[in-house]
């Protein structure tokens, strides 16, 4: 029954969990104590606190993930993962501890202040792990050519003239051939070469393995139909879909854009109304790709290279849906521009629009994987 649900505010650390109750009204919660971060601990927790009726649990997504709420849910409970950069904090408040963390946590709970998040399904977790382990190894393969040149340019070793382009084949053979006068040189520079060769292969293996997952994996379809827009190949398609899940959650592409924090911020008073920039609240890696895929349509709209091949065998749909977004985005940059707009401004509304021509594709195309 409603009079009795408890609201159960769980401060999630690696090894402990500490644990708050607020009942139904308005005493402040009490705090229950600090259990162990274990499967079977929960479960016993969960025993002693209620049945699953009468219980509803929360707690603050954080970097243990989302283990500990298939584990209550797995027993019968609900859960809830709350986003913690929309938690209220009181002005002010210096303290900080696991045991007002939590009853601040069951308190907020029962008033309905606390935002969930999205809970992804382990395959989507998977490929989300798949797509930030490759921008983990870009990363470590510019700083093994970073090291690399900072290492010839203490020695004032510069590249032939004839080499326009650094990490060329070319370029690559003439770093082979580098000797060095002592042995402790040569060791290094030999290490930071195959260090290079380390990286690449590894960021080939994660790249192949992305391939894999846009031809068989779970949301192959939904990667493949949104591949059809202009700016959004493989890479840019796999981190959209892997971040976002399940586009038909958003019942409107202005409620994909809130989330993705590219809606701009707004002030009202009485008769004053303004706006700012872009409030970037939302999930930072989806709105850089979303931004890099909107400088493609600075050109004027054309079917060729690779984009052509994407559409070969795209649904017609998802073909008029690219053609149209080409030159609806490409007319609204000029005329951005011809407004006086710093092009980086228009980059960012073109983009906003961009992410409305996702959501219609990927959703139509889970529509029709699901039919």
């Amino acid at each position: 029954m409603k009079d009795t649900t408890k609201y159960v505010g769980l401060d999630v650390s690696k090894e402990k969990i500490s644990v708050a109750i607020a009942d139904s009204g308005r005493e402040p919660a009490r705090y229950f104590g600090v259990i162990a971060h274990r499967p079977e601990t929960v479960r016993r927790l969960l025993k002693k606190l209620g049945t699953p009726d009468q219980l509803e649990l929360c707690y603050e997504a954080r970097p243990t993930g989302f283990e500990l709420y298939r584990w209550i849910t797995a027993m019968g409970y609900s859960c809830t993962v709350i986003a913690p950069s929309h938690t209220p904090s009181r002005p002010g408040d210096q303290v900080k501890t696991d045991r007002r963390d939590s009853e601040r946590l069951a308190q907020l709970f029962r008033a309905g202040e606390l935002t969930a998040v999205h809970i992804p399904s382990r395959e989507d977790e998977a490929l989300r792990d798949l797509i930030r382990l490759r921008a983990d190894a870009k990363e470590d393969l510019h700083r093994c050519r970073q090291r690399i040149i900072h290492f010839l340019l203490r020695r004032m070793i510069q590249q032939p003239a004839e080499m326009k382009r650094r990490w060329s084949k070319k370029y690559r053979e003439w770093l082979e051939k580098l000797t060095f006068d002592y042995e402790s040189e040569q060791l290094t520079f030999q290490e930071y070469l195959y260090a290079h060769r380390e990286c690449e292969e590894r960021l080939k293996r994660v790249e192949a393995a992305m391939v894999e997952q846009a031809l068989k994996g779970t949301r192959a379809e939904i990667i493949q139909a949104v591949q059809a827009l202009r700016g959004i190949a493989l890479t840019t398609a796999i981190t959209i879909v892997a971040e976002i899940g399940s586009f038909r959650r958003f019942r409107s592409p202005a409620q994909l854009l809130a989330y993705l924090g590219m809606v701009p911020r707004k002030y009202s008073s009485g008769q004053t109304v303004k706006r700012g920039s872009l409030t970037k609240t939302g999930n930072r890696n989806v709105r850089r790709v979303f931004i890099e895929a909107a400088w493609s349509y600075r050109h004027r709209p054309a079917v060729k290279g690779e984009l052509a091949k994407r559409l070969e065998n795209q649904n017609p749909e998802f073909q008029s849906i690219s053609w149209k977004a080409q030159y609806r985005l490409h007319n609204k940059y000029l005329r951005l521009l011809r407004r006086g707009k710093h092009s980086n401004l228009a980059i960012a509304a073109v983009a906003r629009e961009l992410v409305g021509f996702v959501w219609a594709v990927a959703c139509e195309a889970e529509r029709r994987q699901t039919a």
